[in-house]
């Protein structure tokens, strides 16, 4: 198992790091202001990785994830072994650490999607140990008391049906998730709506049937492509309007024209006005930047980690991060930072 981390002589993995008592009150100084930008210092290099503190929890794929103000969080995924796990983490730019926090409630479980509203985060979907899809959402509340683990509580179950793999983006105060294996590729969308507690169907997504794809937001309008259809992997992508309920074409990632750029199973993000894709199925080692405007894919240097399915990708400020995620049957913990240089 691919194992390259900074943890403390002697501690085991999974097991809490014990944070000197200033760290853990820049923890809570953060979390008191969830919606603010904390100071970080630029690696210098425009378009230049670095490695950061590896993920201080078993080395897994399949894991789920979303952001709240300047903090990462991470959970559920599948291990070396593929057995399905539930712990759940949150990585502190500030600090550059991880921090066990409250395990996911439902069933341990890989495949799942993750997003968040305001300050709170949401995790569901995916598939549990023995391989049955689910349909079960669940929120969490970072907590403001002396431990810091934040809560779980149940929501709404998804409105459409069980799945693995699926897609999910925020804009404004609603979340859209769609896509996904529910033993059979998908393509239909739904909104939730955290005031109601409630989903609502929205237009289904125009592109082939799909599992594994990537989607970010920039400006308040969805993106979404690449993925896996009947075994092909895909390079379409699609841009959805939430205010007017359509999706429209957009050019093929990167321009349909360049060999092994089609993929499945990548990452995704955006980082201001500008999105991110990388990883996945592909031998293509490229960070491709998306530019709405001129609706255009330009290559950003390469990925400075090994090529890998099914990590988590995501943007705090003005840095891109991946972490996790599988090759063959190696899985990963490391942690890599992105800054595209603007």
């Amino acid at each position: 198992m691919y194992r390259l981390t900074n943890r403390m002589p002697g501690q085991l993995a999974g097991s809490v790091l014990r944070r000197p008592a200033c760290q853990l009150l820049i923890w809570l100084l953060v979390l008191v202001a969830p919606g603010c930008e904390t100071p970080f210092p630029g690696t210098g290099t425009p378009g230049a990785w670095r490695r950061r503190a590896d993920f201080e929890g078993v080395a897994r794929s399949g894991a789920a994830g979303f952001t709240i103000g300047s903090f990462g969080y991470l959970g559920t995924g599948s291990d070396n072994s593929n057995n399905g796990l539930n712990d759940f983490w949150g990585y502190n730019q500030l600090t550059n650490s991880w921090r066990q926090l409250a395990n996911f409630p439902g069933v341990p479980r890989s495949g799942s999607v993750g997003f968040s509203v305001g300050n709170k985060g949401y995790i569901g979907l995916g598939s549990d140990q023995n391989g049955n899809r689910l349909t079960d959402f669940y929120e969490y509340t970072p907590s403001f008391d002396l431990k810091g683990l934040g809560a779980w509580r149940r929501i709404a179950d998804f409105g459409g049906t069980a799945r693995i793999n699926a897609v999910a983006f925020t804009v404004g105060s609603r979340s859209y998730v769609g896509t996904g294996d529910a033993g059979q590729l998908t393509s239909d969308f739904w909104a939730y709506d955290p005031t109601t507690n409630k989903w609502s169907p929205v237009a289904s997504y125009p592109g082939a049937d799909r599992t594994g794809a990537v989607a970010f937001v920039i400006n308040n309008i969805g993106y979404v492509g690449t993925g896996n259809a009947s075994g092909t992997a895909q390079t379409d992508w699609w841009a959805y309007d939430p205010n007017t309920n359509r999706w429209l074409a957009k050019r093929n990632f990167p321009d349909g024209q360049r060999m092994f750029i089609q993929r499945s199973y990548g990452v995704g993000f955006a980082i201001g006005s500008k999105g991110y894709l990388s990883q996945g199925d592909a031998t293509d080692k490229n960070i491709w930047e998306y530019e709405p405007g001129a609706d255009t894919w330009t290559p950003r240097g390469t990925f400075d980690g090994t090529n890998r399915l099914n990590s988590i990708g995501f943007s705090l400020g003005t840095k891109g991060y991946i972490s996790t995620g599988s090759s063959g049957k190696t899985r990963f913990d490391d942690l890599w930072e992105l800054d595209p240089g603007f």
